[in-house]
Parts: structure tokens; sequence; C-alpha cells
């Protein structure tokens, strides 16, 4: 896919003014207000982070996310929340996290609300990893090792990602760390077996900047989340066997290692689930090369 840069590199669009106002707007109502906010205004935030992180990829490159196809932009937001459920029908196994202040909602208001927050998630990492991709460090780093793509390769990560997975549920207290790898050894080879994108084929050729990028997004998105979060409320809580110490913001340092590989699952998510609906479309919509 040729990406090629417009006349307005270097200009701020509007809604990246909106985004700004945002984010001023909520951070301050989420950290001084008294009682429940958070449900409210955990969106709005996000929203203005999601505007803001992609206003500045446009002013940097001169496309983004939003500008270059805002339909899928939208849908963002509609895999995300359903993709973070997955990850929380297995925190209830493994109990790895919890929401103080949930008690304060019915069911039905508790699933709609979190929805919504979680439908910022996929829209805050790849923008963000977009952004980092930017960065000279990586933008720059055009070849790498190649890892060769050998026929038996998914078949092998498929299996393995399941049999972490069942440690992970059948072990929770020794394995939970499996929970942010397993998803992304299943998944990928499903994208490789039905011909979606995927970072396999990336490294296969040397390309480690998509990796690189989003991996850098997705922990940069991650301070964003601990810090927001600390004087929110409701807010999460983290319960980390062994390594529960010390903290940054409610994360345990150790914690932080694993937005790593969460935004290759994440990766891995969106490619599947666009590969099913609109199969050989939208396969270079994330992390187009700037330089490509």
């Amino acid at each position: 896919m040729k990406i090629k840069f417009t006349s307005r590199t270097g200009f701020w669009p509007v809604y990246g003014w909106f985004g700004l106002g945002l984010i001023i707007i909520f951070w301050i109502l989420n950290w001084s207000l008294s009682g429940l906010r958070t449900h409210w205004g955990f969106f709005p935030l996000w929203l203005g982070f999601c505007l803001t992180v992609d206003a500045l990829v446009f002013t940097r490159t001169g496309h983004s996310l939003l500008m270059r196809n805002p339909a899928a932009y939208v849908g963002l937001f509609f895999i995300s929340a359903p993709a973070w459920w997955l990850f929380e029908v297995i925190n209830w196994r493994t109990q790895n996290w919890y929401y103080v202040g949930e008690q304060s909602f019915s069911d039905v208001e508790y699933f709609l609300l979190s929805s919504l927050s979680f439908s910022t998630v996929m829209p805050a990492v790849f923008g963000t990893a977009e952004l980092a991709g930017t960065f000279p460090w990586i933008r720059k780093k055009r070849y790498g090792m190649k890892i060769p793509l050998h026929p038996s390769t998914p078949a092998v990560l498929f299996a393995a990602g399941w049999i972490m997975l069942a440690l992970t549920l059948l072990w929770p207290l020794y394995f939970f760390p499996f929970v942010w790898i397993s998803v992304y050894f299943i998944l990928e080879p499903l994208n490789v077996w039905l011909g979606n994108r995927s970072l396999l084929q990336d490294i296969a050729r040397g390309d480690w900047r998509p990796v690189l990028a989003l991996c850098a997004g997705c922990l940069l998105c991650g301070f964003f989340w601990e810090m927001w979060n600390y004087y929110s409320y409701p807010k999460w809580i983290y319960r980390i066997p062994f390594f529960n110490f010390p903290h940054i913001f409610e994360m345990p340092l150790a914690g932080y290692l694993g937005y790593l590989p969460f935004s290759l699952e994440l990766f891995a998510l969106y490619h599947l689930v666009t590969g099913l609906l609109k199969p050989r479309r939208g396969q270079d919509y994330l992390l187009p090369s700037a330089e490509s």
C-alpha cells in the first residue's frame, strides 16, 4: 500500500483541538469530583486521547487512521469492546484485577458502561502505535533479523497458545502471565491460514517496525491508563501474585511488561475480525509505513 503525504502535513486538524478539550475537561473532572464520576467520564477522556493522538499522527505524516478511512476508524470502537471483554472473561478465573465501585451498578448498567469504556482500547492503542511509528528509531529501522515463516510454524504456535491458555485457567496462580501471549499465539496462526495480515509475515521479511510500534504505542497507552485511573472512581486495582511491587500508580512495575504482547493480541484480533467480515479488505489499514 503506497501512502502519500498530503500537502497538509504539519497542519493541526480541528478534531485535534476537540480532543485536547475533552482531555482537559474530563481529566480535571475525573480527578477532582467526589463520588462516582469515572463511569461517565472515562469514555470522553479517552475519546479525547484517541482524537489527539490521531491529530498528532496527521500533523507528522499527512495521514492517520481517522483521515485515511473514517468508517474503519469508527469500526475500531465496535471491535474493541468485545475484544477487551475476552480478557475480562479470562480474568474471572485469574482475578488479576478488580473494579472498586463496581457494586454501585446493576449488571446491565455495568455491562453497558464497561463496554462503552472498553470501546476506546483499540483506537487508543493503534493510534498511539502509529504515532510511535513516526519516531526515527522505529521509522528508520527498515531491516532486522529475519525469522522465516515455515509451514509448520503456525501449527506449533497454535498448539502452544492453547496449552498456555489451559495452564492459565487450570493454575492461574503460577501461569497468569500467559494471558498476555496465549491469545496472540492462538489467533496469529488463524490469520496466516485465512490469508489475513500477520505480523509473522513482517518478521519473515525482517521488518520489525510494526512490532516495535505496537509495543511502544501500547506501553505509552498503558502509562496514561494507569495514571488517569489512579485518582478516578470507579477504578481498577491489581492483584498480581509474586510481583506486586514496586508500583507505578496502581500497576506493579512488572505488570507493564504485559502491555507489550497485549498490543500484538489486539492487532491479531482486529485482523481476524475484519478478515472474516471483509475478506481481503483493510489489510493495510493499520500501521502503514510512512516510507512505503
